[in-house]
């Protein structure tokens, strides 16, 4: 029997994601979430800072990506990739976000000293690397052989749907859906970006700069105008963003029809 043959007749090695990528996904999004939960639980009981959940669930999370990532050589798969290999022409697809950043700046920042602001720089660092690491990392990247739209939709439905979570800290019911819109568009500009430039390291700088703003700026009638704004820039960035999908769709079937083939 041929070499040939013989890789023909043996059973393909395919990872648990690859062959339930839907409960992969499933199971992801119900650990964050049970994570997140049980951390805020926990914090509720013992009378602690409000960003405690975030970061008695969100450390482990990110040390457990890390080991993985190392172990399993997967930080490229993920996007985690040298921005060197970055096209210049790409670069136009970021300025959205660039307009986003300097619109919500435009509120002014309030006074805090150099060791709050070191804590809301670990912190927003914190969020923005285990979010887009779950989100335009890992469940991107399992969805995108059911195609790049339904990839897309999917990890942006989510992420926003996480947010939902405000709501158990008091947060009233028409501002957490603002802010579901707001996190649905910008995690389908993320994720869009994500599918054509492969780079995830630009998506986090945003992440963690977005809310690193958002948590040194200051609260003033207007902010409802600016986050309108900011939805209206999303919105316009998506339909700039979408024509390519169709093409990208294309190559991502193609790359996946030819690794079932080889």
């Amino acid at each position: 029997m041929t070499n040939s043959m013989t890789n023909q007749l043996a059973p393909s090695r395919t990872s648990f994601t690859q062959r339930r990528p839907v409960l992969s996904v499933v199971i992801i999004e119900l650990l964050l979430l049970f994570a997140v939960f049980a951390a805020g639980a926990y914090a509720t009981i013992a009378q602690l800072d409000y960003t405690a959940p975030i970061l008695i669930s969100f450390i482990p999370i990110a040390l457990v990506c890390i080991v993985y990532f190392s172990v399993r050589k997967r930080w490229k798969a993920y996007g985690f990739n040298s921005l060197s290999a970055l096209s210049p022409s790409y670069l136009f697809y970021y300025a959205p976000l660039l307009l986003v950043l300097i619109i919500l700046s435009l509120k002014g920042f309030k006074a805090v000293t150099l060791t709050e602001l070191l804590f809301f720089v670990f912190f927003t660092v914190l969020v923005g690397f285990v979010e887009e690491t779950v989100y335009r990392g890992m469940i991107l990247h399992i969805l995108l052989p059911k195609g790049v739209a339904p990839a897309v939709i999917t990890s942006s439905i989510l992420f926003s749907l996480t947010h939902v979570l405000n709501m158990l800290s008091g947060q009233d019911i028409a501002r957490t859906i603002l802010q579901l819109v707001y996190a649905l568009l910008v995690g389908a500009v993320l994720a869009l970006l994500m599918v054509k430039t492969k780079q995830i390291l630009p998506l986090i700088l945003f992440h963690t700069l977005h809310n690193l703003i958002q948590f040194l700026g200051n609260e003033t009638t207007s902010t409802i105008v600016y986050n309108t704004i900011v939805i209206v820039i999303l919105a316009a960035a998506c339909l700039l963003l979408i024509p390519g999908i169709r093409n990208a769709n294309h190559r991502t079937q193609e790359h996946h029809v030819a690794k079932r083939t080889l």
